[in-house]
């Protein structure tokens, strides 16, 4: 089995103080095809993707997939919520019917039947041979995000234009996210015999969705109807999406009416302002999200190499102190223990890292049985080498530098010397991860699907190296061999049962070898107009795609 990805990382916002008026919107804004006259949408964006090859090592931003993908990319299957706690896959109208999955020879074989009124927008059919050329761009393109799920695929029947057959060599228990998820289906008759990747990193104008979108770098996306959908009427009139990097400037453009409805990360100040009440707007937090929030753990890096530290060092800090700190106004106090996100909680054991909490008798137990001694400083020593722990993150987020002091005041107590180092997420996620230069990095991992699947940032043969040019995603360097087959199990079995059985014990493996420490959840904000319509006040969250999961329907007054 190979590695199974279903995450996407979280990079920060910046904050800054934002004085007087603030203009965010360009002189000539984006002609309007003509819609259902529900109105001209304006949301603010807080950050803007570096190109728009949604299977690209260049589009591991999920905001961009948020404001572009999700909306001109035809795909199988839709994240639908249905309630506060529950989100499910919704057959998508591009296809006629639920898929049939059968066994035929030991493989398994999943038929999809595409609607006959499916088409793209300029009215050319979507076909099988758009399902085989998206299938063998993934596995045999270069620099491709992740290939996992497909490279499990040993072919795509094409011979029928309206039906496609996917076989798969090995079983993938997440099939539903594949021919959509994050990356959908591409047009082949358009991009066939082309350089797939130049014809759509800086945006492209045909599209399979409700949509059609024209991006302008550094300023928005403006999605139009498109007047080709087979699906349900688009109710708006067009839907910009404005670039608004700065989450204080973000804040203020919503609260002084120049956009209709944000998706702010959950920074200090965007809690305050929330507790205290926004006048005429909507809001609605939650903790159930595909986040994971921790303190990621270079196994392989000194001081880290030793479990007994790895464990200490959990010991030394009070989760729940800092969870409570970030997000008590929320009414979110407890520190997330497990590894997995929330959306999949039914599939993890939730209290496997429950243990570590603050003790420092302990912490003095581990390190004193591991070697070490306080040295007149009183932090950690052994042989000759001071416990100097370094944390990265990225810079110019007030929520994590917030954590990173009260870290550094709960290690420093316990003896161990943390100092804080802050990268651009450029830098951050493009190099020093992936090559292995950080201790300890403070970010989130994001699940893209909602079955569990960490094998592709926790199994052993996907460690990046110079022999993969540092390709894997396991850049905790986690070497556990024991957790390998279990976590093949979780992205190959169809058995429910047998999948959580199998993510239940890894997850207690990982918590005794403590080969990283979860923080929290990453509570997702909503925060929309009252004059916006369309939107379920109850559970207007999908979490992999985010509040925009049915932006077609939403409508203002």
């Amino acid at each position: 089995m190979r590695a199974r990805q279903i995450t996407r990382v979280v990079a920060a916002c910046a904050i800054a103080t934002v004085v007087g008026a603030i203009s965010i919107f360009p002189a000539n804004a984006a002609v309007r095809r003509q819609g259902g006259g529900g109105g001209d949408i304006v949301i603010g964006a807080e950050q803007e993707g570096d190109c728009a090859d949604w299977i690209s090592s260049c589009a591991g931003s999920s905001w961009q997939i948020w404001i572009m993908g999700q909306h001109t990319m035809p795909r199988t299957f839709d994240f639908v919520p249905k309630s506060k706690t529950s989100i499910v896959y919704e057959r998508n109208v591009l296809l006629a019917s639920e898929p049939t999955v059968e066994e035929e020879g030991g493989k398994t074989v999943i038929t999809y039947e595409i609607n006959p009124d499916a088409v793209w927008s300029d009215g050319e059919p979507i076909t099988s041979h758009d399902f085989f050329y998206t299938w063998d761009q993934i596995v045999n393109g270069e620099d491709i995000y992740d290939p996992t799920g497909y490279i499990d695929i040993e072919s795509v029947d094409d011979s029928d234009p309206a039906v496609a057959v996917v076989t798969f060599s090995t079983p993938y228990s997440g099939w539903r996210s594949l021919f959509g998820g994050q990356y959908g289906i591409y047009p082949s008759h358009i991009l066939e015999g082309q350089d797939r990747n130049a014809a759509t990193v800086n945006g492209y104008d045909w599209s399979g969705g409700p949509y059609i979108a024209d991006w302008q770098k550094g300023v928005s996306v403006t999605l139009t109807p498109n007047p080709n959908w087979y699906g349900d009427p688009v109710k708006n009139d067009s839907v910009t999406f404005q670039f608004l990097t700065d989450t204080a400037a973000e804040f203020q453009a919503f609260t002084s009416g120049q956009v209709d409805a944000i998706y702010p990360q959950p920074q200090p100040d965007v809690i305050e302002q929330i507790e205290a009440g926004i006048e005429g707007a909507n809001s609605y937090f939650t903790p159930y999200t595909p986040n994971a929030e921790a303190l990621w753990i270079n196994n392989a890096a000194f001081p880290f190499d030793s479990v007994k530290v790895r464990q200490a060092f959990a010991y030394s800090i009070d989760r729940d102190v800092v969870v409570e700190r970030l997000f008590g106004g929320l009414g979110i106090t407890e520190a997330l223990n497990t590894i997995n996100p929330p959306i999949t909680a039914e599939f993890a054991d939730t209290e496997a890292f429950s243990k570590y909490t603050l003790n420092l008798k302990k912490v003095k137990q581990l390190m004193t049985s591991d070697g070490w001694e306080k040295n007149a400083d009183g932090f950690w020593e052994k042989d000759g080498e001071q416990a100097d722990i370094v944390i990265q993150s990225t810079e110019g987020n007030a929520r994590r530098a917030l954590t990173e002091e009260i870290l550094q005041e709960l290690l420093g107590n316990a003896g161990f010397n943390l100092t804080i180092e802050n990268h651009s997420a450029g830098d951050l996620f493009g190099q020093n991860l992936p090559n292995g230069d950080f201790q300890v990095g403070l970010y989130a991992q994001v699940a893209t699907q909602l079955e569990p699947g960490n094998c592709s940032i926790f199994c052993s043969y996907n460690i990046p190296t110079e022999d993969n040019e540092f390709s894997g995603q396991n850049w905790t360097r986690t070497d556990l061999p024991q957790i390998d087959p279990l976590l093949e199990t979780v992205g190959s079995s169809s058995d429910s049962d047998e999948v959580a059985a199998a993510n239940k014990k890894a997850d207690k493996i990982s918590a005794k070898f403590l080969i990283s420490l979860p923080l929290d959840p990453l509570p997702n904000i909503s925060l929309w107009s009252k004059d916006i319509k369309g939107i379920n006040k109850k559970a207007p969250d999908s979490g992999v795609f985010a509040l925009f999961w049915n932006l077609a329907e939403w409508t203002k007054s």
